[in-house]
């Protein structure tokens, strides 16, 4: 595969408390899907959140994150956001863009797209939740952002998100 990414779970949280993000991080049993890590999520406050890394027939590469119960139906996304037709993109590219391997897909990756390969969509639902749950750049924990917290992190590494109100979409 391709080199190693610039953060990993421990730079990622050096680099938010480096610049007074607050976060709270906790661990838990690797979880690879929504449905898995409920009960654990049960106990977290926040909003908790699914991560689509997408890549559209023109070769664009999109993540779209949004909270865990939100339907985003595939066929329909790319009139609502303004793509391609998409398909789930590849361990290669969700590597040497985002820095996470399958089951670890997070908004929190951003940081290693350097080349501001990824569009990013957020659900609007997100975007207004007091706390969002991310994994950092790995299934094996949770982060914790209140929204000042998240909004900065963007910021930080110069994401403008598109913002999509889903639930009318």
């Amino acid at each position: 595969m391709t080199a190693q990414p610039l953060h990993d779970r421990d730079s990622l949280l050096a680099w938010m408390a480096g610049r007074g993000i607050d976060q709270t991080t906790v661990d838990h049993p690797a979880v690879f899907r929504v449905e898995e890590g409920l009960e654990l999520k049960a106990s977290l406050p926040g909003a908790h959140t699914k991560n689509l890394f997408l890549k559209d027939k023109k070769a664009q590469l999109w993540l779209i994150s949004a909270r865990q119960d939100t339907v985003i139906d595939l066929k329909a996304a790319p009139k609502v956001i303004g793509s391609d037709r998409l398909s789930f993109g590849n361990e290669t590219l969700m590597w040497e863009t985002l820095g996470v391997r399958p089951g670890s897909v997070t908004a929190l990756g951003l940081i290693n797209d350097v080349e501001r390969r990824v569009r990013f969509v957020l659900d609007r639902r997100l975007w207004e939740a007091d706390i969002v749950n991310f994994h950092p750049l790995t299934n094996t924990a949770t982060t914790a952002l209140r929204q000042m917290g998240f909004r900065q992190f963007l910021a930080e590494i110069r994401c403008d998100p598109v913002v999509i109100d889903f639930a009318t979409a």
